[in-house]
């Protein structure tokens, strides 16, 4: 869950809570212990009493989070809090729910596309889960740039280098620096300075927010919203009682609608659906297609077959696992053993060697994560079952040719 989650998620569960469903093991840090509860709650997957009461009362606290959401939204469309603007193209690419659509292949197809036809581009991320910065440090900046709204933003690639790991970056970012080797990609909470300093320090001329359909401070040209055909829009309510951030009516503000994690079926429901939430935006239809294994630690490459008659150990921190898990047995692995953890869970040394322990155990012949919980992996010296992260990219089915016109009118109009 992300830190829009969190701040709408900020109450106590205590640590003796028993969680009474497989699919939610004990996690080592009370955050992840209480991320797992409340999911479990939100899901209609624990009963009883106190479950019960907790519903009810995140129902009412999403009552009010609605309201907030849309006067704030009412507040920018009135003009009275204005969104500024930075003399380029800025598009935003992000989701009504909270985690779990596949946002990030989807910011590479479009951070790529737009650079091979001639944009400067840099990515602006939050960077959620980045590692803090040293004290001293800390110390320093502010001393040196006399303030913390005049620190630069954290650079994790300027388009010619990795400046940062994914520790000090965050995963996402990370990720996108290093398949976009010419790609800016910049970290800060606030993305109209991180934005400011790419056109001035970087020469980029477009600006894509990862993740800033709800940031509403710069303003956007583009508005991409994805969709996830596998859980569009959740139960329905908005945070903390659902997943939605804001109101599915919101969907309203896109300018181009993903449909992302589809089964090629051309989801005539959802689209109806969709149409009567919004009449005007392009939409367009993808699947994440798996592309080929990678070893974490060597980066050796195999392909897809590499797994056919294999026994796999899926391993992941992400917000929706099984559907990667699920892609491991279309490939023709057999699972044998699943370690879940919470989404992006900081990998220690003894959780890989624990999980290689339990995998060689198991008799699995290999281990599979996700490229993104790969970048949070600890070196490990012993590696008595070998470790690849299955690279995945987005295939477009429908909507190719809303795509391609899309890019050419940021390119060249």
């Amino acid at each position: 869950m992300d830190a829009d989650g969190w701040a709408a998620l900020n109450f106590c569960i205590p640590k003796s809570a028993k969680f009474r469903h497989s699919k939610f093991p004990m996690p080592r840090s009370a955050r992840e212990r209480l991320e797992i509860y409340v999911l479990a709650v939100v899901s209609d997957r624990l009963s009883g009493p106190v479950p019960a009461f907790l519903r009810f009362l995140l129902k009412n606290l999403s009552r009010l989070y609605s309201f907030i959401m849309n006067m704030r939204l009412a507040l920018y469309e009135h003009r009275i809090l204005r969104s500024e603007t930075l003399g380029c193209q800025v598009i935003s690419i992000g989701n009504l729910t909270v985690g779990g659509t596949g946002k990030t292949p989807v910011v590479e197809v479009f951070a790529r596309a737009l650079q091979q036809n001639g944009r400067k581009v840099a990515i602006l991320s939050r960077g959620y889960k980045k590692a803090a910065v040293p004290f001293a440090q800390k110390l320093m900046n502010l001393l040196t740039f006399k303030g913390s709204e005049r620190l630069p933003p954290r650079v994790v690639s300027d388009s010619e280098r990795l400046l940062l790991d994914s520790a000090m970056g965050g995963d996402e970012p990370y990720m996108l620096a290093s398949n976009l080797p010419k790609v800016s990609v910049l970290v800060d909470k606030d993305r109209t300075k991180s934005g400011r300093y790419a056109i001035q320090k970087l020469d980029c001329d477009t600006l894509i927010l990862d993740d800033g359909f709800q940031y509403l401070k710069l303003k956007h040209r583009v508005d991409i919203v994805l969709v996830d055909s596998t859980n569009p829009f959740d139960n329905g309510y908005v945070l903390p009682r659902g997943l939605l951030r804001e109101s599915s009516k919101h969907l309203s503000r896109a300018t181009f609608i993903f449909i992302t994690k589809s089964s090629g079926d051309g989801s005539p429901e959802l689209r109806k659906h969709i149409r009567a939430l919004n009449a005007k935006a392009e939409i367009a239809e993808c699947r994440h297609s798996p592309q080929h294994f990678t070893d974490v630690f060597t980066d050796v490459q195999q392909p897809l077959t590499f797994v056919q008659g294999l026994r796999v150990a899926a391993v992941s921190g992400i917000a929706a696992p099984l559907g990667f898990e699920e892609s491991i047995e279309r490939l023709g692995g057999t699972l044998v053993y699943r370690k879940r953890f919470a989404d992006h869970h900081r990998y220690t040394q003894q959780e890989i060697l624990d999980v290689i322990n339990t995998s060689r155990d198991r008799g699995a012949d290999l281990i599979v994560t996700t490229e993104k919980d790969a970048v949070r992996f600890p070196k490990v010296e012993r590696r008595d079952v070998p470790v690849y992260f299955l690279r995945v990219a987005i295939e477009l089915l429908n909507g190719e040719e809303n795509f391609h016109e899309l890019i050419s009118r940021l390119c060249f109009k």
